[in-house]
């Protein structure tokens, strides 16, 4: 078996944005995904970045990936990543590919000077909360996620949905 862990590149959009779908449907919210292929290849490769990506391929096929994007500690002064997604394809998982991932978006923290590589996990996903706390990850209880969109989005902003 020979695994190649590279960043994603233009065309790659294509995986990706199948994998971040079959995420959703893992995570029993597929109605609420609509990303595109167009949508991600302009986060992605556009002229303004806003999502960087990693794959992880296993004798060619397109098996995993990863998702993130640049955060700010105020407290640091320094970048961190947020990995946004993390996926490995059913078929290729216990074979280190979400351990291979994690470990090079640490290499990215440390090749940058990045402080810090921050995620989050749903509570009954017991396998990648395994995962994470094989690898050093701590979760921040203390901290309660918060997020607004859709209809209160908008009234927020003071705008009609």
């Amino acid at each position: 078996m020979s695994v190649l862990i590279r960043a994603a590149r233009p065309g790659d959009e294509v995986e990706l944005t199948a994998m971040i779908h079959e995420l959703a449907h893992f995570e029993r919210a597929a109605a609420e995904c609509t990303v595109t292929e167009g949508q991600l290849a302009e986060a992605l490769f556009g002229l303004q970045p806003t999502v960087f990506g990693h794959l992880a391929e296993v004798d060619g096929q397109a098996a995993a990936g990863a998702l993130w994007f640049r955060n700010f500690s105020t407290w640091d002064g320094r970048p961190g990543i947020y990995l946004e997604d993390l996926f490995v394809r059913p078929q290729f998982r216990r074979r280190g590919l979400a351990r291979e991932l994690l470990a090079t978006l640490a290499r990215e923290c440390l090749d940058h000077g990045y402080t810090r590589l921050t995620w989050a996990v749903l509570d009954w996903n017991a396998d990648a909360i395994a995962l994470y706390d094989g690898v050093g990850g701590r979760p921040q209880t203390e901290w309660i996620t918060y997020r607004v969109s859709g209809s209160q989005l908008c009234e927020l902003a003071g705008r009609k949905g």
